[in-house]
């Protein structure tokens, strides 16, 4: 069993002016890449924008994405479409299609991003029918993953993204996810705890992503106050041979 995980946060972000050609500043982090990973996550992201902020609309030709809100309100264009989001929802959005994300409250928008390639040609979990490269299936919105329960992404949007959720621990509960055929995000949104892998110890707090790549394992305790925190988890093709890049 390897302990190689990938630990990142948010408490340092880089300022990125003009994001997909918009006004503005988003501050933005990035958690988690393709280096050292078996499966095909393009990148893992935090991103921020202030009141008023826009991260500008554009179209997705290389890579499906998925945004989960973190706090704040806004306003998702989906294909030419407008929906209010909040903290808690979802913008699951396929290759071939266009988003764009708007703050509109009074305090800041952040948001999760996980964004996967294009399969060119499709693949099985792609189902074909869908608009642009890789056979996507669609795009939608999601609202409030605390109350919808797991969601499997790919039943949207195809790709090896197959299980995203939100999770709840009571103080002193654990969780233990193993990465055996599958690797693991966590992102944490609420209270504290901590992890462990091999001889490591982390201390888990809002802002706090841990990434698993193949052959790795962490033991998530929930400290007083209880842990909430973002759970994503793929699934490598075959054609990685389960070998981490």
């Amino acid at each position: 069993m390897r302990s190689a995980v990938v630990i990142a946060d948010t408490t340092a972000p880089a300022d990125v002016h003009g994001v997909h050609g918009a006004a503005g500043v988003t501050q933005w982090t990035c958690l988690a890449r393709r280096a050292g990973l078996a499966g095909d996550w393009e990148a893992v992201e935090w991103a921020r924008v202030p009141p008023g902020g826009i991260s500008g609309e554009h179209l997705h030709t290389r890579t499906r994405e998925v945004y989960v809100l973190l706090a704040g309100e806004g306003e998702v264009t989906l294909d030419g479409r407008r929906h209010a989001v909040r903290a808690g929802d979802a913008v699951l959005t396929a290759v071939g299609a266009r988003h764009g994300l708007r703050n509109t409250g009074a305090g800041p928008l952040e948001w999760l991003v996980i964004e996967l390639p294009a399969e060119r040609g499709g693949d099985g979990a792609d189902g074909g029918g869908g608009a642009g490269v890789g056979g996507a299936v669609g795009s939608t919105v999601v609202r409030d993953l605390r109350r919808t329960g797991p969601l499997d992404p790919s039943a949207v949007i195809g790709g090896p993204l197959r299980l995203l959720r939100h999770v709840e621990l009571a103080t002193g509960e654990r969780e233990f996810l193993l990465a055996e055929g599958v690797e693991h995000t966590v992102f944490v949104i609420g209270g504290h705890g901590r992890a462990g892998t091999g001889n490591v110890r982390v201390p888990l707090r809002p802002g706090t992503a841990v990434t698993l790549p193949l052959g790795t394992a962490l033991d998530l305790v929930a400290g007083p106050g209880g842990l909430a925190h973002l759970h994503a988890e793929l699934v490598p093709g075959p054609s990685r041979g389960g070998e981490p890049r």
